[in-house]
């Protein structure tokens, strides 16, 4: 059955038709799975891929997979993956170079995956896929690797219903809903009902039209639509974490000298961790990688961070050589600089860089400890 409907409710037992639509539509699909003890984004072929009653724990430095009491296949919050590295590899091969009877041959790379859907992304992420494109596709110099992997994808969007005590996206203004840039966007109601149990799906796209116009759904209701701005409510109603971003980057640049950088240097490890979780950094290395078993050269792009100290080198040193320089340099871009150069917030409230940083820094509380200060010298 073909129901030509943009809007539609689909029971919870009828989800593999949602997934048979983007099948027919060609899209092979990315979504979130339980691996290795955390829900991670990887290849997904139908529902009982999903999580189903799996749910999570976050906190600053802490992960825990939970069980929940009730069947929701997206009762969770940000995943430990993000879904930046199927856009941005972290690690490209950009050339090849091999000996071709006594001649060197330089073959190019190609990067072309074709039509793929990403389910599930979260608002926050799904904005963080729009800080992206912004610097990486629609920017003086598009990235062509980026550029590939982001031609023919389909964007299936989940409203967050559970966000973990990590999340700020609400204070960000990226979720905990479906914003911008989503084809199609979902709202899961009533997991705890199974008789009610049910999603609100909207194209928004023509793209996700068709996949939409495919699934068998009833028309949406005034009673889908109120659950559905419920789900939203009370997902915002329980973060506990929030920024101020009321002139934050003025406040940002006046406390580059405040103590407060001291204390989170004697803490922070420069691992880089908050770096390789974060959905919008974009900083990488170009290396070279001979193999000469094989007669082949690789120059490959791998992710790279800003806490490296090497990251910084110049010819006769690192521009910055303390932990105290980069966390500072991290941070202030983030949340002042990248302002400057992009026109928005380096910063999607994810909660990622919280919850992964091994020594449990909440950069919200550094953030508010110092732009506090700053304030309150300010005129």
């Amino acid at each position: 059955m073909i129901v030509d409907l943009d809007r539609v409710v689909l029971p919870a037992s009828g989800l593999d038709e949602l997934f048979d639509a983007l099948h027919v539509e060609g899209y092979p699909v990315l979504g979130p799975t339980v691996r290795d003890g955390v829900i991670t984004i990887a290849p997904v072929t139908g529902p009982d891929d999903l999580p189903r009653g799996w749910g999570d724990e976050q906190d600053a430095g802490t992960y825990r997979l939970v069980r929940r009491d009730d069947g929701a296949y997206f009762g969770y919050a940000a995943p430990a993956g993000t879904w930046k590295r199927h856009l941005f590899p972290a690690r490209s091969v950009l050339w090849r170079a091999r000996m071709i009877r006594e001649s060197p041959v330089i073959e190019e790379a190609h990067d072309e995956p074709g039509r793929r859907a990403l389910l599930g992304i979260r608002g926050c992420d799904l904005a963080a896929v729009a800080v992206q494109d912004r610097v990486l596709l629609y920017g003086a110099h598009p990235d062509p690797v980026y550029a590939a992997r982001r031609q023919d994808l389909l964007l299936v969007a989940v409203a967050c219903g559970t966000p973990a005590s990590t999340c700020f996206c609400a204070s960000m203004g990226t979720g905990p809903g479906v914003g911008e840039g989503a084809d199609i966007a979902l709202t899961e109601l009533d997991p705890q009902d199974p008789a009610q149990h049910r999603f609100l799906i909207e194209a928004r796209t023509p793209a996700g039209q068709a996949v939409v116009a495919r699934v068998a759904g009833e028309r949406a209701r005034r009673v889908d639509d109120e659950a559905a701005e419920a789900v939203v409510a009370g997902a915002v109603a329980r973060m506990v974490r929030s920024v101020d971003n009321e002139g934050l980057p003025d406040a940002l640049r006046l406390g580059a000298e405040d103590p407060r950088w001291d204390d989170v240097a004697r803490r922070c490890l420069s691992c880089g961790s908050c770096t390789m979780v974060c959905p919008t950094c974009f900083c990488t290395d170009v290396r070279d990688e001979p193999n000469v078993l094989v007669g082949v050269d690789e120059r490959v792009r791998v992710w790279a961070s800003c806490f490296e100290l090497g990251h910084s080198y110049l010819h006769g040193g690192a521009v910055r050589p303390s932990p105290r320089a980069r966390y500072r340099q991290w941070a202030t871009h983030k949340f002042a600089t990248w302002w400057d150069q992009f026109g928005t917030s380096g910063c999607v409230g994810c909660g990622r860089c919280i919850a992964w940083c091994p020594v449990g820094i909440d950069v919200t509380e550094e953030i508010r400890a110092v732009a506090s200060g700053a304030r309150e010298q300010s005129p």
